[in-house]
């Protein structure tokens, strides 16, 4: 009886402590795929300035914090937002949002649609330019909103 309680015991240990080895594991190759994606970016918006400048744009600011106040039934929500890239271009202001990777770069691709229409409202700019950073693409993004829009259901 006693050498099958110190078994179920030492296997219960031993379960413990693979658990907390595979909860440990995950944390740090999560954590590694956190850094290289940063490094990614911050790579893309190197290069997605460069694109800008080859395609006329004048780079204004980077990483462009602005806090949009959106309000739900008279109260007020204060939602952070922080643009990539503030451009210029002929007196015309854009909002650029720099994307790397297969998805996100795609304009079917829900959030990231949303992202720049929420740009486009919140930093009041001309238009948004969505730079696929991977591909060597800007893309002028037009959204028929206001008196643009005479679209039917």
């Amino acid at each position: 009886m006693r050498s099958t309680l110190a078994f179920v015991a030492a296997v219960l240990g031993a379960a413990i402590v693979l658990v907390w080895l595979i909860a440990r594991i995950r944390r740090a190759l999560a954590g590694l795929r956190a850094r290289r994606r940063g490094r990614r970016a911050v790579r893309g918006e190197i290069e997605a300035e460069r694109l800008l400048v080859r395609a006329g744009f004048r780079v204004r600011e980077r990483q462009v914090p602005l806090v949009f106040p959106i309000v739900c039934d008279g109260e007020e929500l204060p939602i952070a937002l922080r643009a990539d890239i503030l451009a210029e271009r002929d007196g015309r202001r854009y909002v650029v949002e720099v994307k790397t990777g297969e998805a996100a770069p795609r304009l079917d691709t829900a959030a990231t649609r949303r992202q720049l229409l929420e740009y486009l409202v919140a930093y009041r700019v001309h238009g948004v330019l969505l730079v696929d950073a991977d591909r060597g693409a800007v893309h002028e993004v037009e959204f028929p909103v206001g008196e643009r829009y005479s679209g039917s259901r």
